[in-house]
């Protein structure tokens, strides 16, 4: 063996990246499993397992093509792969460039980079593209991307007369509407062997053991793709914005696991898709929607990540000071139905779909004024889809507007409201979205008010902050909301409200 080939645990494709021209005569294909990205955080059960149990399945694969591959444990990434070099007598170790910039700048001038094709979009290319433009709009890269990937088009015109559909796709599902079920995947050998290292590791974990969500092979991700193609993409638009109490996944696909980590790449999600659409029976504005999340929000993000730069997780526009709540962790620390809710589907499966994200965790930890690098080392740890380049534009960029309007024009907030009509845990809740002030008022719609009044020069400068800014001149309670909000936030730090 000559050459070595580090394979991140997050670029597990056998056709991209440095694989994609391996040889199994010549090339020693090197996984490393590094000790301080264990040890670094509070990580939730499934997302560790999920990452460690589909390297190491990928990595059998593999051996079964006939190459030589060495699974390490080791302090660093950098570490094992100084080990494989030393122990095999490596000439040089190639990989495709790295996903975050930590692991960018640990490996750089170490191993030969080659180039990373695991989006559909070249970094470079999104960066002359963002270069270019007065605002980093997204809606505009994603009018590009459809022109140049030719998806959806009618020649130079968009399928359909129009770019997007949204306006089609903020329904609630009709009383009685029923779901397809869940898409089971059953545990193999090596999923339960992982599954026990990690309960009796040292690691500092949170969140329930695996149960039959999430599967951790290629095989299982195509079955995942196929079976959204079948059963949920027709009705995928409609209702992909709405929070149901008793259906956790609705019609959204669950594919961002897979994607995220290599075993499925856009291209072939986007092929599906195409092809699945030409029968005739899926709705445009479901399949424009779908699209829109993958070769528009997921290529806008990761070219947003490398964009702004390392430094730009540590924004902090509005000063924000407050530690993480302590109903981030514990759903019992909350009488906030949605909110309990949502960290009690986290804790069980590590997930919730982009909405609750969004408008009930990032709303409020926006409204509540937490500091936005505690919230985004939160998501990291809990999400079994999460990675830097995801969460630093989505948290620091959109969900808490912490960039100050570099990314997004306007703080993504609300009030009760918006939960209430998206969503069905306002009844029966102890809080009443319609109330600003009293032992019943929704925190969320109290501290809406509070956000804005704090804010109010900057809004006031903001065209698109407009409504919100009347809406705070019509309030007549002003004076006791303000003294609530002191109570409330009072109340969510000590995990009683």
């Amino acid at each position: 063996m000559k050459r070595g080939i580090y394979v991140a645990f997050d670029q597990l494709h056998r056709n991209y990246g440095a694989l994609k021209n391996a040889n199994p005569k010549t090339d020693l294909i090197i996984f490393v499993e590094s000790q301080r990205m264990l040890e670094s955080k509070k990580w939730h059960f499934q997302r560790l397992w999920f990452m460690i149990s589909a390297a190491q399945h990928f990595a059998a694969e593999l051996s079964g093509e006939g190459f030589k591959v060495i699974y390490l444990k080791a302090t660093t990434t950098r570490a094992g792969i100084e080990k494989a070099i030393k122990d095999n007598g490596l000439s040089e170790v190639i990989a495709a460039a790295p996903n975050s910039f930590r692991l960018y700048e640990d490996l750089q001038n170490f191993v030969k980079y080659q180039p990373n094709d695991f989006f559909l979009t070249d970094r470079e290319d999104f960066l002359n593209w963002a270069k270019s433009q007065k605002s980093l709009l997204m809606e505009n890269f994603y009018r590009q991307q459809r022109k140049r990937l030719n998806i959806l088009m009618d020649g130079e015109k968009p399928s359909g007369g129009a770019w997007n559909f949204d306006k089609e796709n903020r329904l609630t599902p009709p009383k009685g509407y029923k779901f397809p079920d869940y898409l089971t995947h059953e545990k193999d050998e090596l999923d339960l062997k992982v599954e026990a290292e990690l309960a009796n590791s040292n690691l500092n974990l949170w969140g329930d053991h695996p149960g039959d969500n999430w599967g951790t092979t290629r095989a299982a991700a195509i079955k995942q793709l196929n079976y959204f193609l079948e059963y949920h993409f027709a009705n995928f638009g409609p209702y992909e914005d709405a929070m149901l109490g008793e259906n956790w996944s609705l019609h959204h696909s669950l594919l961002s696991p897979y994607l995220n980590i290599g075993l499925l790449h856009a291209s072939e999600v986007i092929d599906s898709v195409r092809k699945r659409y030409q029968k005739g029976d899926v709705p445009l504005a479901s399949c424009e929607g779908f699209v829109r999340q993958v070769i528009g929000w997921r290529e806008y993000i990761n070219g947003v990540y490398w964009f702004f730069g390392e430094n730009y997780r540590n924004q902090n526009h509005f000063q924000l000071s407050r530690p993480l709540l302590p109903l981030f962790h514990d759903p019992a620390k909350t009488q906030m139905a949605c909110v309990s809710k949502q960290i009690s589907d986290i804790k069980e499966r590590a997930w919730v779909h982009h909405i609750p994200r969004l408008m009930i965790l990032s709303n409020l930890a926006l409204l509540a004024g937490i500091k936005p690098d505690e919230f985004l080392g939160w998501m990291r740890e809990v999400f079994i889809d999460a990675a830097d380049w995801v969460m630093v534009p989505n948290v620091i960029g959109m969900g808490m507007h912490s960039d100050g309007g570099a990314m997004m024009t306007k703080p993504y907030i609300s009030g009760g409201s918006y939960i209430s009509k998206m969503g069905n845990f306002c009844k029966g809740c102890k809080y009443d979205p319609k109330l600003r002030t009293g032992e019943a008022a929704c925190p969320f719609t109290n501290l809406y008010w509070n956000f804005i009044d704090e804010n109010l020069v900057e809004f006031q400068g903001n065209h698109r902050m407009f409504q919100q800014v009347s809406g705070l001149k019509r309030l007549k309670d002003l004076p006791e909301l303000k003294v609530e909000s002191k109570r409330i936030l009072d109340g969510l730090t000590r995990g009683e409200i």
